[in-house]
């Protein structure tokens, strides 16, 4: 069994702000020790359950959070930014499953560090399915039929993952008390919640379907304010629906539209004034 990590960092263990997930902040060096760690774990116990291969991708911001000299031997990790598909690069059809580590809730949503990608954007929409991170990468995953069998964070990014997936095992090592205050296990007894819900993933696996996305899915994404809109209808194909700050595109598929979401979103940050 071959088996995908996304990576993010906002739902690692015990991280409840933004001073632990921006490079230049001061508990950043502590959070990325944490985050290869409880990334560990998970590799860890995936192999332990039969895995014969792990592809780790670090999927926060710059995406070159994981460090390299302290992960698992055994995994291959994917790191870098300006990747074609970002936080799914590298995921295929030859994966059995996915797991989604360090995961938060959408822009608008309670949860730790809850936002969709950039503090520009309010809300996606495949076609007028509303989505954030997990919702479009774990369409990115069904396109090409591989199931995300765990999805790890905060409360309110399991009651989101149950919400999308069925039968999605979820491990929560934080609850959230504000968008910026958690209640969080430590990183060891989430790295055994974490062993045990990795192995439980695994045995669950037939029991979970793929997030099938539509056919030729139409993508919106709303901004925060007309400026950021302007800036994200720049990209050909795109158009602003009138009198909102949304941005439309035809896509052909859900790999078109992610690749013209990131697009978007690249420029949106031109924008000066929030």
């Amino acid at each position: 069994m071959k088996l995908y990590l996304s990576v993010d960092m906002e739902g690692i263990t015990g991280l409840p702000d933004y001073t632990y997930v921006s490079a230049s902040m001061h508990n950043y060096e502590r959070a990325r020790k944490i985050m290869t760690d409880e990334t560990n774990y998970v590799v860890g116990a995936a192999f332990n359950s039969g895995c014969s291969e792990v592809l780790v991708n670090d999927s926060h911001m710059k995406m070159n959070n994981i460090m390299i000299d302290q992960l698992h031997p055994d995994a291959h990790l994917i790191t870098g930014d300006v990747k074609t598909y970002s936080m799914v690069h590298g995921l295929d059809s030859s994966f059995s499953g996915a797991m989604f580590i360090g995961y938060h809730t959408r822009a608008g949503m309670p949860g730790v560090m809850s936002h969709s990608m950039i503090h520009m954007v309010r809300n996606f929409y495949v076609n007028d399915w509303q989505v954030g991170e997990l919702g479009i990468n774990a369409m990115v995953a069904g396109y090409y039929g591989v199931p995300v069998l765990l999805v790890s964070g905060d409360d309110e990014t399991a009651k989101e993952a149950e919400q999308l997936i069925p039968n999605v095992t979820t491990a929560i090592v934080k609850q959230a008390i504000s968008r910026s205050a958690t209640k969080s296990l430590t990183p060891k007894k989430a790295g055994e919640l974490l062993t045990e819900k990795v192995s439980h993933a695994i045995k669950n696996a037939d029991n979970v379907r793929p997030l099938i996305p539509p056919n030729e899915p139409t993508l919106k994404v709303e901004f925060v304010n007309y400026g950021a809109a302007e800036w994200a209808s720049l990209m050909p194909g795109t158009e602003i629906i009138p009198n909102t700050t949304i941005v439309q595109y035809q896509a052909k598929d859900i790999l078109e539209a992610y690749r013209a979401l990131l697009v978007m979103i690249e420029l949106a940050y031109n924008t000066k004034y929030t």
